[in-house]
């Protein structure tokens, strides 16, 4: 786990025990991404997800506290299973790129924040440096919880005998 910065740019980074191409999924299927997608405590609604170039992604994030968190994107570049570019275009703008490679079986994800305005940086990089950490927690939590499901058939009871 890491996080870099400089003057209107953040970078995390962190290795988790789960395939490219896993990791991957969890950012093009929708349904995966609305679970884990943003600080913990929060919840996603999302009304718009057109995972393309030019493809745009509208949702809402509702924080625990009860306000909820516009947001608007655009997809950039997206090269399976290794680029993600999203333009953030509500404030405050910013673009993300997000690369993913194989390290020895797991993967190294690198997430580069670069803001539009230095002061638009100012203002929410206190915030960004530790919700990024828990977004990789909850992509953690949910790509686990996905495996355990995929497997869980294999250790269910029996049902009981019938004579």
């Amino acid at each position: 786990m890491n996080s870099n910065e400089t003057s209107s740019e953040i970078i995390s980074t962190r290795v988790i025990a789960f395939s490219p191409e896993r990791v991957f999924g969890a950012f093009r299927d929708s349904r995966l991404l609305a679970q884990w997608w943003g600080p913990k405590g929060f919840k996603n609604t999302f009304h718009e997800f057109d995972f393309r170039p030019g493809g745009h992604w509208r949702f809402v994030m509702h924080g625990p506290d009860g306000t909820d968190y516009k947001n608007e994107n655009v997809f950039g570049e997206i090269v399976e299973p290794g680029i993600i570019v999203v333009k953030h275009v509500s404030w405050p703008k910013f673009e993300l790129a997000v690369t993913l490679a194989e390290e020895k079986g797991k993967t190294g994800i690198t997430w580069r924040m670069r803001f539009e305005s230095a002061d638009d940086y100012a203002k929410v990089q206190a915030v960004c440096v530790e919700a990024n950490q828990q977004n990789f927690d909850r992509l953690e939590a949910v790509l686990g919880a996905e495996s355990s499901a995929d497997s869980g058939t294999l250790f269910a009871p029996a049902p009981p005998a019938h004579s």
